[in-house]
């Protein structure tokens, strides 16, 4: 029996006093489907434990249900003795709980400093200013990064060093490191450790989720093993061998982690790479003989993964990669060559199609006959790709996102290999893959380039390249440094090659990021940047058209066009809110327009002024209820924010019509002139109107409010285990978005003068479009207040304009359209040279 059998864990009782964390009896079911069965076990303060398993063995449910963002479907957790009635993220963090997830937690749409403030208490900022503790937590981990940097300019290591900086800022009790290392090379690994020794020897109980057994000797005392969702066995590392823990993990003994390598002499190139140089590279030239394996290795940020994006016909460079004599540009290699991606979820996988779709898409020519799909021909291949590789699914036709994150890795290898590719470039294949698994891949690769095609595998493992490469090259600061063949490639050789090039130079794109990141480039690639050609639109506009008619930039018109840019501002600020949480609000027209008829009734001139306030106070009402009402089907009625909004939409348009089927009511002269009281060629209101965008523009950038707003926009489930409330976020959100047009309604009230029913329906239309002008993303996470105002002005002048031109009103449908053409078209360009 082996030392794991012998120690493995028992239901109930403990042979350690001092607990932090006690599971007992855990059961975790997905669709009746059991995920984790009678998992019991204990972690105990300054050690570190950790845990073993394949992909899907039910590791990352088990620290999801510690942290709380899964809640248990039986047994118990136990924090310092005592019983935690329901552990969720909130209480997770105040019992100083902290983890650091396999895909990490971080927003795109927001700057490094504000993925930091978002994420983490306001206590760690009480007493420093935000920039310097930010700062620190980045030298904590060694990442140099600017601070107002978009997250999505990060590389995938950064970003799980940025994850980790968050979690050791807590200072936490508990520390939950889910995969850290999988896209760390050497010299962040060793940081990270060193980290981990410090955070054991305060007292940190430190769970450590691996796949790689020599990191568990480099830092864990104790170690579980789950397969199948339950607990297989535990012991001391000290006490189990390699052997055991193998067997455990994967259920049978497998006898070596790499196949053999090719011994025949080979004179035969398949792949020729001569001279390349590009963004990050320089002159980089190698050759991949028939039947080898070659990798690519150095210290991260040296350009491996530039080349293996050229290699695969992503990005330009220059000179000659030739594929058996045959020389290849780069449209030719985008045909020619499989690419697997180190960042399946941003690459790898298409997240809103199935298993089956997202291993095939790449070659739906090859199932089809006559140009018609055969579907058993799909189904037979994709099975039997998924029968190599052990993909464990529940069906082919499950969502990709429904399988663990070394299953969806084997999805895009099984992608690759389907198409029948030219090459196979594979970049960290076995990233967050399990031990039974990895072993499948090598064998995999080794095959196909055993049957001619050209394998080049990039990897921060120099274990890995060791035992599958047949030949290494080894880069520094985008150039081949060493090239290792034959017995010259082992882990020693590799490590000092990468080493005494003078170790780390930032890439190229790292350099690019922090150049960009400052003065100009940095606004260029903000949310505000917008503001710049919209400003500069509106003005040259206005000077054509004044040429035109001397009257046009008179203070009377100026004043008309802010006057009525006002209401249709105020409803734009409130449709910014609701498409920053990736929502839309088609109801807030009718809303507006439903808002004066009630007024109608109250703001009169034969009224008495309490009745006119009680008019206004049942506006707002009425806003906040349709606010609320919005929110609540969209977050607990399960309705999509178009189709909540629309049906609010017909239901307040019909309400409108029921108070008053023909217009009536005539408003307050008396509050008519207060609302557009005048200074100099400025409506009172439209200073408010600025005011009020300012405030929201501060909110948005420098609160935790703004952050939290648009964090739920950007990536709501990374917020979500942030332990930000989507919920209350969300109908907070349509609330505000309410009030706003409930501001905008004033305006309108006092602009026709009397209820009618059918005023207010085109401003779901205008708002949206002010929106899109001022450069606010439909998809969510990214937008500014002052682009929408800006926006609402200029489509106030662009009305304006058409009527001193003497245009028909097709002119102003056809400037509208053109201009919101040209916004998206610069926009999408200025946000695609910032990704490049």
């Amino acid at each position: 029996m082996s030392a794991v059998e012998m120690n493995a864990i028992e239901t109930g009782g403990s042979a350690y006093d001092d607990v932090t964390i006690r599971l007992a009896g855990i059961f975790k079911y997905f669709s009746g489907v059991p995920a984790l069965r009678d998992v019991s076990v204990e972690f105990l303060p300054g050690e570190v434990h950790a845990i073993l398993g394949e992909n899907g063995a039910g590791k990352s449910t088990l620290m999801n249900i510690i942290a709380g963002t899964l809640q248990p479907s039986e047994g118990e957790i136990s924090f310092q003795g005592e019983r935690i009635q329901q552990m969720t993220p909130e209480v997770a963090a105040s019992l100083g709980i902290a983890i650091c997830f396999q895909h990490p937690a971080i927003l795109q749409d927001l700057s490094v400093q504000e993925n930091l403030c978002v994420a983490l208490p306001p206590s760690v900022f009480s007493d420093r200013p935000a920039q310097d503790v930010v700062q620190e937590m980045l030298d904590e981990v060694g990442l140099e990064l600017p601070l107002r940097m978009r997250a999505d300019r990060m590389t995938v290591a950064q970003k799980h060093l940025l994850e980790i900086g968050k979690a050791l800022a807590l200072k936490p009790k508990v520390l939950i490191l889910d995969e850290p290392t999988a896209s760390l090379d050497q010299e962040a690994t060793d940081m990270l450790f060193g980290r981990i020794r410090n955070a054991v020897a305060a007292g940190t109980s430190v769970i450590y989720i691996t796949h790689r057994l020599a990191e568990l000797r480099q830092i864990a005392d104790r170690v579980t093993v789950l397969r199948d969702g339950r607990v297989r066995g535990a012991a001391r590392v000290s006490d189990v061998s390699d052997a055991d823990l193998v067997g455990l993990i994967v259920g049978r003994t497998l006898e070596s982690a790499f196949p053999p390598k090719s011994t025949r002499m080979v004179e035969e190139t398949c792949l020729s790479v001569c001279g390349l140089s590009g963004k990050g590279l320089r002159n980089i030239s190698f050759d991949v003989p028939r039947g080898q394996i070659v990798g690519v290795a150095g210290v991260a940020g040296n350009g491996q993964t530039g080349l293996m994006r050229t290699l695969a016909g992503l990005q330009p460079a220059q000179g000659e990669i030739t594929l058996r004599g045959r020389p290849l540009n780069q449209q030719a290699l985008v045909r020619e060559a499989a690419f697997m991606p180190s960042d399946r979820h941003r690459e790898g996988v298409a997240s809103g199609l199935t298993v089956r779709e997202n291993a095939t898409f790449s070659a739906l020519e090859k199932f089809a006959v006559g140009g018609v799909m055969s579907r058993s021909r799909e189904h037979e291949k994709v099975q039997a790709i998924f029968g190599e590789l052990a993909v464990k699914a529940p069906s082919m036709d499950a969502p990709i996102l429904s399988l663990s994150g070394g299953n969806q890795q084997k999805v895009v290898m099984s992608r690759a290999l389907l198409s029948e590719p030219g090459l196979v470039i594979a970049d960290e294949p076995t990233q967050g893959v399990d031990v039974g698994a990895r072993f499948e891949i090598y064998r995999i690769l080794r095959d196909v380039s055993e049957g001619g095609t050209p394998v080049i595998v990039n990897s921060s493992d120099a274990v890995e390249l060791e035992g599958l490469c047949d030949k290494v090259v080894v880069m520094s600061r985008g150039q081949v440094v060493e090239t290792l063949v034959g017995d010259d490639v082992t882990e020693e050789r590799i490590v000092a090659a990468a080493l005494k090039a003078e170790t780390h130079d930032v890439d190229s794109g790292e350099k690019a990021d922090a150049a960009q990141s400052k003065g100009l480039r940095h606004f260029l690639q903000s949310d505000n940047a917008p503001v710049v050609p919209l400003a500069l639109v509106t003005l040259l506009l206005g000077l054509y058209v004044n040429g035109q008619n001397d009257n046009f930039l008179s203070v009377s018109n100026i004043y008309n066009i802010f006057l009525l840019a006002t209401a249709l501002g105020f409803i734009a600020l409130g449709q910014t809110i609701a498409l920053l949480m990736g929502g839309i609000d088609l109801s807030v027209g009718p809303l507006a327009g439903f808002l004066v008829v009630v007024a109608s009734f109250f703001v009169n001139d034969d009224v008495s002024t309490p009745m006119i306030l009680a008019g206004f106070v049942l506006m707002f009402a009425g806003a906040f209820i349709t606010g609320a009402v919005n929110g609540i089907l969209i977050r607990y009625a399960n309705f999509t924010p178009i189709a909540a909004t629309l049906a609010m939409y017909i239901a307040i348009q019909g309400l409108s019509f029921l108070l008053r089927d023909n217009p009536d009511g005539y408003i307050s002269s008396t509050v008519t002139d207060w609302v557009n009281w005048q200074w100099g060629p400025f409506p009172v209101a439209f200073l408010v109107l600025v005011a009020v965008t300012l405030g929201g523009e501060y909110v948005l950038r420098r609160t935790r409010a703004g952050w939290r707003l648009r964090a739920v926009g950007s990536n709501e489930e990374s917020a979500r285990r942030m332990g930000i409330r989507i919920d209350m976020t969300y109908i907070a959100g349509y609330i505000a978005c309410s009030l706003l047009t409930g501001l905008g309604a004033i305006m309108l009230m006092t602009q026709i003068g009397v209820g009618d029913p059918r005023q207010g329906i085109s401003y779901t239309l205008s708002s949206i479009t002010a929106v899109v002008l001022g450069g606010t993303s439909l998809t969510g996470g990214r937008g500014t207040f002052i682009g929408t105002v800006l926006g609402a002005i200029l489509l106030t002048e662009i009305l304006s304009a058409v009527t001193f031109l003497s245009l028909t009103q097709t002119y102003q449908y056809l400037f509208q359209g053109i201009l919101i053409v040209v916004a998206a078209l610069i926009y999408a360009g200025v946000r695609r040279r910032a990704t490049a």
